[in-house]
C-alpha cells in the first residue's frame, strides 16, 4: 500500500468539484495531475504551473492512481504480435 501520510493529501467531498478525488485543500484534480505527468511533463513543470502545491502534493497523486490501479482496471486494446 502506498504511503498513508500521502494519501491523506487527497480528499474526495462530494460538495467540491463533483467529488472527483483532489489535493486536499485545492480544487486540483487528481487525474489532471496524472495526466500532466502522463503527457511528459515533470514534477518541476507542474510545480512552476502550481506554485501552491508541494512536490508532495504531486506524489500523493501518483499513490493515489497506484491504489486505483489496484481495485479498477481500463480495457486496453489488444495488441498484436509482431
Amino acid at each position: 500500500m502506498a504511503n498513508p501520510q500521502l494519501l491523506n493529501r487527497i480528499s474526495v467531498d462530494p460538495t467540491v468539484c463533483f467529488g472527483k478525488p483532489c489535493i486536499r485543500g485545492h480544487r486540483i484534480w487528481v487525474s489532471l495531475i496524472l495526466d500532466m505527468l502522463a503527457s511528459g511533463m515533470s514534477i518541476d513543470d507542474i510545480l512552476h504551473d502550481y506554485p501552491q502545491l508541494v512536490r508532495d502534493d504531486i506524489l500523493a497523486c501518483i499513490a493515489y492512481g497506484s491504489e486505483m490501479s489496484r481495485e479498477r482496471y481500463v480495457d486496453l486494446p489488444l495488441r498484436k504480435p509482431a
